[in-house]
């Protein structure tokens, strides 16, 4: 007889092979108030921790020009770690009308409570970071606009040539 268990465990392997994995540098440890930018200088200071391990992909541009984001589910990882994860999927986010996405990476695929975590958190960051952008008179539309396959956010991005030196937007 054959064990349903067993052919469940099998096929999540067989999707776990499939699950990109990339590099992500932390630039804002779990548990963090300082919200850093790609080299290091500090954006803003955060009223509320960082729920998560936020940082960004160092050899992948995001639609806005500046280096992709990740964030990294799971404990707090030191400024500066640069750690291998797989990308399980990404939360995109209308930034003053531009998108940015947000690559999702653990080691192992996110409940749906991390999923729906995630997602509550950039729903709020896309309402507070609308009001830093009118505090600092810089206008557009902001919002989450939800989750997308790993895939979608990965064919956005673009290869990073030379030297990353900064964003063509100021954050």
């Amino acid at each position: 007889m054959h064990h349903p268990s067993h052919h469940a465990t099998h096929t999540a392997a067989a999707d776990r092979e499939s699950v990109p994995e990339l590099e992500v540098v932390v630039e804002v440890p779990r548990g963090s108030f300082l919200k850093r930018g790609s080299l290091g200088t500090i954006d803003f200071v955060s009223p509320l921790p960082c729920p998560f391990n936020y940082g960004a992909v160092p050899n992948l541009l995001g639609l806005e020009g500046d280096l992709l984001d990740a964030l990294v589910l799971g404990p707090r990882l030191r400024l500066g770690t640069r750690t291998r994860v797989r990308v399980w999927g990404a939360v995109t986010l209308t930034d003053r009308g531009m998108f940015d996405d947000k690559l999702i990476c653990s080691h192992e695929q996110p409940s749906p409570a991390q999923v729906r975590a995630v997602l509550r958190f950039f729903d709020l960051y896309a309402v507070c970071k609308g009001l830093l952008n009118i505090w600092r008179r810089r206008p557009g539309r902001n919002a989450c606009e939800g989750w997308c396959p790993a895939s979608v956010a990965l064919a956005r991005a673009r290869p990073l040539t030379g030297t990353f030196n900064r964003p063509p937007v100021p954050f």
